[in-house]
């Protein structure tokens, strides 16, 4: 009799639990993200930068996923910038994130920074403070995040590696080709670092976002980047209206690995 009893009970237990994960299940998290960029994240020549910039793509694809709520946003790229302009002691830039976090209506939500810099650091020059170094690279990501995690308790940040651009890239304000493309890629490991240096003090708060949009636009840049001439020919830099919903929904599929999976 005892044991019939325990059998019951164990499955009531049983139930119980199959309940409570199917309404945790069910929960909508609603987001808050403040994209941190450059022209790329801007819209820079698109028609209409205020809804098909990569940023307005990563919401629409987060906001079709399970367990996603409410996501708003606000877009910070700014053209021509590098790691050097939002340094938060020297530069003008950092405030505006700051404001712009602060100025989400619901306070409830989660808040992310999505980061994406080092295309402009990476020119040979043009860009402020250009060529950064890798290792002044990795730093300045490092005291860009500590200072967003010291001011915003709770937040996540989520850096997304650089996309690709052609090694032919040269216009009247900026000088890029192969020597800037190499730099950009030995900032990958860097971002690896960045993210490390936080593990043991910030655990569950700094990721790796995406790393497979640089590969992507490499193998596809003439559908999916926009065709601009330049000192030294043709080249590619900044994703066409195809290519800036390609590229928002690798941040999106990143946003939503690390925050949801």
């Amino acid at each position: 009799m005892l044991f019939k009893r325990y059998i019951a009970l164990f499955f009531i237990l049983c139930l119980g639990a199959i309940a409570a994960k199917a309404a945790t299940d069910t929960t909508k998290h609603d987001l808050n993200i403040v994209f941190i960029g450059n022209s790329i994240t801007h819209g820079a020549g698109l028609k209409d930068w205020k809804t098909e910039a990569p940023p307005n793509e990563t919401v629409k694809y987060l906001q079709q996923q399970p367990g996603v709520g409410a996501v708003d946003f606000a877009n910070q790229g700014y053209s021509g910038h590098t790691t050097v302009d939002f340094l938060p002691a020297t530069a003008k830039d950092f405030p505006k994130v700051e404001e712009a976090a602060r100025a989400f209506a619901n306070k409830n939500a989660q808040l992310v920074f999505s980061m994406i810099l080092g295309t402009n650091d990476s020119a040979i020059q043009g860009p402020n403070g250009s060529p950064v170094s890798k290792e002044d690279y990795q730093t300045n990501l490092q005291t860009i995040i500590a200072v967003l995690l010291k001011d915003f308790p709770g937040c996540k940040v989520i850096i997304q590696q650089p996309t690709w651009y052609s090694p032919n890239t040269h216009n009247r304000g900026a000088t890029y080709m192969q020597e800037g493309l190499t730099r950009l890629q030995s900032y990958f490991p860097k971002i690896k670092a960045a993210v490390k240096s936080f593990n043991k003090t910030n655990l569950g708060q700094v990721f790796l976002g995406d790393t497979d949009a640089f590969d992507f636009f490499r193998k596809n840049a003439e559908q999916y980047f926009q065709h601009e001439s330049g000192l030294d020919g043709t080249f590619y830099l900044h994703p066409n209206k195809e290519g800036a919903v390609a590229l928002g929904d690798f941040w999106a599929r990143a946003i939503y690995k690390r925050l949801f999976k």
